[in-house]
């Protein structure tokens, strides 16, 4: 009566499942050096480009303020990073990499590659698994368009 509410019926669920599952798969390579996944995340953002306003961060990473800066906290205290006051507005916090942050770069500079292997094991071919990325960009677009429309409602 209700197929819309199943579960295997969910898009939704779906993505969940990939992101949940996709985090679980990094944790064998992020355990030993001490660092979560969403660490991690930072941590690609700050390689790229090192000293960034922590809003800069989390804008990055399609998250709020507020979940980043416990997280940047837990990082600051591991090492990896220091947070100081804005220059010219105080009440910015830059982040940047220590240079425990910056090794870690070369710690983890195959594990891409590795988690790539394995994926590609278990689905196909690179060639498959890159054919997804365009659609999974269309389909964040899509989503942050109707997100930023119930911000206005």
């Amino acid at each position: 009566m209700y197929e819309q509410l199943k579960l295997d019926n969910q898009l939704c669920f779906r993505l969940y499942s990939a992101a949940h599952l996709t985090m679980k798969a990094y944790q064998p390579y992020f355990a030993p050096i001490g660092i979560t996944y969403p660490q991690y995340l930072v941590l690609l953002v700050l390689w790229e480009q090192d000293h960034q306003p922590v809003c800069d961060i989390a804008k990055r990473l399609m998250l709020d303020t507020n979940t980043v800066t416990p997280l940047l906290q837990r990082m600051e205290k591991a090492g990896l990073v220091i947070r100081q006051r804005g220059e010219q507005d105080t009440r910015q916090r830059i982040v940047s990499l220590t240079d425990k942050g910056i090794d870690l770069r070369d710690k983890v500079a195959d594990v891409p590659k590795c988690l790539g292997e394995s994926i590609m094991e278990q689905v196909g071919s690179a060639d498959e698994l890159k054919a997804i990325i365009p659609l999974l960009d269309q389909l964040i677009e899509g989503l942050k368009k109707i997100e930023s429309k119930c911000q206005n409602c």
